[in-house]
């Protein structure tokens, strides 16, 4: 359900927008001043406001500019009863989305609303595609010499050039997704995006909405259309991350999309064509699953083209000083603290632990080191902080 924001000093003007546009099903928050304005804003996430310009202590010119500056992108409309040529100049140059006079009329406000929604979506959407470029310039690639890893490499160098799909298996923070980053990176998909879905996090209600989008009126709170992952992936990467956790109904409609490339958006007739290349990874036996009715076996097959299987960090245990180092100097910087190193005994102390929380576990400890430790961590250190084998 969208959420609204009203910033006004009228108490009627709060009290009848608010129940027009709860009315209209709409999430609606209000405040009486600008200052409570600001801090209501930057402390929730709204879709759109609502800042009337003439208010004591700080006017909506002053709002707007406020928050602006600190980096909101929710559209902003300025609403005035002394509206003026000069003051919707004004408003509109300093980033306000729309200006509407008093006294209010309905239809103006709800066309604009809509508008503003749909700019929001474009908003969103170009923010994931600057967080998929920011993440393809800079995550790193594999970092190992071990066999498993070596083998690994080698695999995504065969594989990644084609759009076969690839299924990656491991434990929970083994890098399967550095490994499906590293296959878009390397594929002829590179330009597109890296679209990302972790099945789990997702309730089993909402998966199939996110995954194939739904159209306006489709459920309650969908008061406009929305393109789904499949989309927005297309000529890019899908990772489809723990899919062992994805509900029956979602399996199937997953199942079509792979074998006719076509989804059709939640509440919507028209098919649409797609062309994401697919890579998926679990942490789950699906095998196991399948046997107990739990998976769709030909899904699984579709998804399993190519199988990579990631070793936990014990079985990689060479690999421990590679990826402390490279994680003590990396964790370093961003933490703007000098360089600190690693003894070799406390290398070697770190290839005692039992990593059940495999490589996420191992850069936190690291943090944890580089914080709570001097410029030289010994095994003393690491005995000390990590509790070993």
């Amino acid at each position: 359900m969208p959420k609204i924001l009203i910033i006004d000093d009228e108490r009627s003007i709060r009290r009848t927008l608010k129940e027009i546009l709860e009315f209209e099903s709409y999430e609606v928050e209000a405040v009486e001043d600008g200052i409570a304005g600001v801090k209501e804003a930057m402390a929730n996430q709204y879709d759109v406001i609502f800042c009337d310009i003439k208010m004591p202590q700080m006017d909506g010119i002053e709002v707007l500019t406020k928050l602006k500056n600190d980096g909101l992108e929710t559209p902003i409309i300025m609403i005035s009863g002394h509206g003026n040529i000069e003051t919707a100049v004004e408003s509109i140059r300093s980033g306000a989305y729309d200006f509407i006079e008093k006294p209010l009329d309905l239809n103006r406000i709800l066309v604009t609303i809509k508008n503003a929604l749909e700019k929001t979506d474009l908003v969103e959407e170009t923010k994931v595609l600057k967080k998929v470029i920011k993440s393809q310039s800079k995550h790193s690639a594999i970092v190992g010499d071990s066999k498993p890893i070596q083998a690994i490499r080698e695999m995504i160098e065969k594989v990644a050039p084609s759009d076969a799909r690839v299924m990656i298996t491991g434990p929970n923070g083994s890098g399967k997704e550095l490994i499906a980053r590293q296959l878009h990176d390397q594929s002829n998909r590179k330009k597109g995006p890296f679209v990302e879905v972790n099945c789990a996090a997702i309730p089993s209600e909402l998966i199939e909405s996110e995954l194939f989008g739904h159209e306006k009126g489709a459920f309650t709170s969908a008061v406009k259309q929305k393109k789904g992952k499949f989309e927005l992936a297309s000529d890019g990467t899908l990772f489809l991350d723990e899919i062992g956790d994805m509900s029956a109904s979602a399996q199937a409609k997953v199942l079509r999309a792979l074998q006719e490339n076509r989804i059709t958006r939640v509440g919507g007739e028209k098919d649409i064509k797609v062309n994401p290349r697919v890579v998926a990874a679990t942490n789950k036996d699906l095998r196991k699953m399948i046997a107990d009715g739990q998976f769709r076996e030909d899904l699984f097959h579709r998804l399993s083209v190519i199988v990579i299987e990631n070793p936990s960090l014990n079985d990689r245990a060479d690999d421990i000083p590679l990826l402390a180092n490279y994680f003590i100097e990396k964790l370093c910087q961003e933490h703007g603290m000098p360089q600190k190193t690693f003894t070799d005994s406390a290398l070697k102390a770190l290839q005692a632990v039992n990593w059940t929380g495999n490589i996420r576990e191992l850069r936190n400890i690291v943090e944890r080191l580089i914080i709570l430790c001097d410029a030289e961590i010994s095994d003393k250190d690491v005995k000390t902080f990590v509790t070993t084998k």
